[in-house]
């Protein structure tokens, strides 16, 4: 499921930049292909069961195809994050810290392959989270409440009229996350529903006002 939204993602992509980065041999589609694989074949249990991934991944391309694709790397790499976050979700995977793309050159391989390593590593506080903003930006959740208002000093600053200057904050809890209402006008909803206080599951939509974010727990 998480593979082939990245690469409806990616189709919608050639129209735009990644279009310019076509003549390169390799193609980005295979690049997620793989990284798909290395979580597969790199999955371990975890203290509580739950199936641990790795969240590192380091693709190592030919010189020329690295340059071909250097005006689009960071658009890659958020994709292929993308695409490991959400391949994480419809397994049932957990990753122990945030997701990192690294894409490396080598003279000595040959123009259209690459190859890639991967592996475990553990972020600060171990549990890892973030806020995805509705333009796709994301702000990382760690040990310090994130406050979400009008007011410019919210950690995530809204323009939004239906938004309360403090609306409502998300904090740690153990090795989880939970959105508190701070007594807002037009209240906060998870999943739809008006709560005051809720714990946070992966992909989890917050409404405050008339705006949209979503929780992901990678």
């Amino acid at each position: 499921m998480g593979l082939r939204r990245f690469e409806r993602r990616l189709e919608e992509l050639v129209e735009g930049a990644f279009a310019r980065a076509f003549q390169t041999s390799v193609r980005p589609i295979e690049l997620g292909r793989r990284l798909t694989r290395e979580m597969d074949d790199h999955r371990t249990l975890g203290v509580d069961g739950a199936e641990v991934v790795p969240n590192h991944f380091t693709f190592v391309l030919n010189a020329t195809d690295h340059a071909d694709l250097d005006q689009v790397t960071e658009t890659l790499r958020r994709q292929l994050a993308d695409a490991a976050r959400e391949h994480a979700r419809d397994e049932g995977y957990r990753f122990l810290g945030p997701i990192e793309i690294d894409l490396d050159k080598d003279d000595a391989l040959r123009a259209g392959t690459f190859r890639v390593t991967s592996r475990l590593v553990e972020g600060p506080g171990g549990a890892v989270g973030s806020l995805v903003m509705p333009n796709g930006d994301r702000v990382p959740l760690g040990d310090d409440p994130v406050t979400i208002g009008r007011l410019p000093e919210c950690e995530v600053c809204l323009s939004d009229n239906g938004i309360s200057r403090n609306h409502a904050q998300i904090r740690r809890d153990a090795d989880s996350w939970v959105v508190a209402d701070l007594g807002s006008t037009n209240g906060t909803r998870v999943g739809g529903r008006v709560v005051s206080e809720a714990r946070l599951a992966d992909g989890d939509e917050i409404t405050v006002g008339s705006t949209i974010l979503r929780f992901d727990a990678s």
